[in-house]
């Protein structure tokens, strides 16, 4: 008797390693722009490939810090000028 993987199991590995790609980009992009989405999203798919059991935990962990970090920065600014947007100038 021959043991193998089922194409269901290499399916759901594969999409939570991409949800661990995604996290990690997104919450570095949101570290730039958007924080108030990419930080949540970035949170969000990191926690989903962690529990889906991705062979990219590293890089599933990475996305959710930088996830949180986007949340921290959009909270420093906001309470730094008082509004949701990021002001470049003086």
């Amino acid at each position: 008797m021959e043991l193998t993987a089922s194409p269901r199991r290499l399916t759901g590995t594969r999409d939570a390693d991409g949800m661990a790609v995604a996290s990690f980009v997104l919450g570095l992009v949101g570290l730039l722009v958007m924080n108030i989405f990419l930080g949540p999203a970035a949170i969000a798919l990191a926690g989903l490939a962690l529990w889906r059991g991705t062979g990219r935990r590293g890089r599933a962990l990475l996305g959710l810090g930088l996830g949180v970090a986007d949340l921290v920065v959009l909270a420093a600014v906001m309470s730094a000028d008082g509004t949701v947007s990021w002001s470049l100038g003086g």
